[in-house]
């Protein structure tokens, strides 16, 4: 809150006007207005004089300086720690509680220091906890219009929790809207509350949904690390990013057309004829079972769309078009294995289709 802002409110609360103001500071009632809507700030000599007409602190008045830097606000809840530690949690709450009073709109200072009192109960035992929670929840719930997003999360995400422990799952569900739809935590805690509240096949379904996007994402990011060790130069990270690639996908059951597709690449880049012709063959056989996740039991209550013969079909010719036209597998142009691959694979039927 700025300086102006704080003014005007305490004025109001005040029941003054600006012109009655002004008479009693001995200024005019522009200057106050100028004060109020910050095109000026009033003079140091009248601090004083305005907190007293206004029955405020100095502190309070001039609250609006709340841009803490992180090791301010990190030495404040240390010291509430510390607090909670040698003194009661009640001493410990109001400290915090008069702290926050001096520092009213710094958002980070209220989400930590909350977060500090809020969680010690859970460690802690603490005499009528629940005197506490009404101001606990009151200051995550201010937090919910932060125009900061990690702030918005972090208070929805708290407050979900808090209602999670109370065993208030409708409440809890409701904070949980605050989440992006994208958000994995989102549907993890989701999950969570259809099991405390005996939506097993739901808790299944989310679960196994988050499950499958973390492979993706696993998956993603490993082949992130393996383009930046290739571009260093690195081949033996590389080969080794490959080789987790591989586990990845059997770990997530995700069947051997994934397991052996990360192989190619390297093994093209290093010239290796065996390592290639036997990746080209596991490939090609395993187009057939290229959605066999859909009969693992990690996903069993997912629902998948139908892989179509043509499906199959493009993925074997978009695969012979790669091993014919890209220049990585020139160096296999004489190996008859090579040949002998590309024509057997070529003249086969879709996969679907074979007896």
């Amino acid at each position: 809150m700025s300086l102006g802002k704080v003014i005007r409110k305490y004025r109001k609360l005040k029941n003054l006007t600006q012109e009655e103001m002004a008479v009693r500071l001995g200024v005019t009632a522009p200057a106050v207005n100028k004060w109020e809507n910050e095109n000026s700030y009033p003079d140091i000599t009248l601090l004083a004089p305005i907190a007293r007409l206004l029955d405020i602190s100095l502190d309070t008045l001039l609250s609006f300086r709340e841009d803490l830097t992180a090791e301010e606000i990190n030495g404040i809840v240390r010291e509430a720690d510390q607090k909670m530690k040698t003194e009661s949690y009640d001493k410990a709450f109001q400290w915090g509680r008069k702290k926050l009073e001096q520092y009213p709109n710094c958002e980070p200072l209220i989400l930590n220091l909350a977060v500090c009192l809020d969680a010690y109960r859970i460690i802690r035992v603490v005499p009528d906890e629940a005197q506490y929670d009404p101001y606990l929840t009151s200051l995550y719930i201010r937090l919910l219009d932060s125009k900061d997003e990690a702030i918005r999360m972090s208070a929805a995400d708290s407050l979900t929790e808090f209602y999670m422990r109370k065993k208030q799952y409708e409440r809890a569900e409701k904070y949980l809207e605050y989440f992006s739809i994208q958000n994995p935590e989102r549907k993890r805690k989701q999950a969570q509350i259809y099991a405390e509240t005996g939506r097993i096949q739901e808790a299944y379904k989310a679960y196994e949904e988050l499950l499958f996007t973390d492979y993706q994402r696993v998956s993603m990011e490993l082949h992130g690390i393996y383009l930046l060790a290739l571009k260093e130069n690195n081949i033996e990270k590389a080969r080794s990013i490959v080789q987790k690639q591989a586990e990845a996908a059997k770990f997530f059951e995700m069947g051997k057309y994934h397991e052996v597709s990360s192989r190619i690449e390297i093994a093209a880049m290093e010239k290796d004829a065996d390592a290639v012709i036997a990746t080209m063959e596991a490939l090609f056989s395993g187009i057939e079972e290229i959605g066999s996740f859909r009969n693992s039991p990690l996903y069993e209550h997912m629902e998948f769309k139908e892989m179509k013969e043509e499906n199959l079909e493009q993925i074997k010719e978009n695969l012979l078009k790669c091993f014919r036209d890209e220049e990585s597998f020139e160096f296999l142009k004489n190996d008859a294995r090579y040949q002998n691959l590309l024509l057997t694979a070529g003249k086969k039927d879709s996969p679907k289709s074979r007896d």
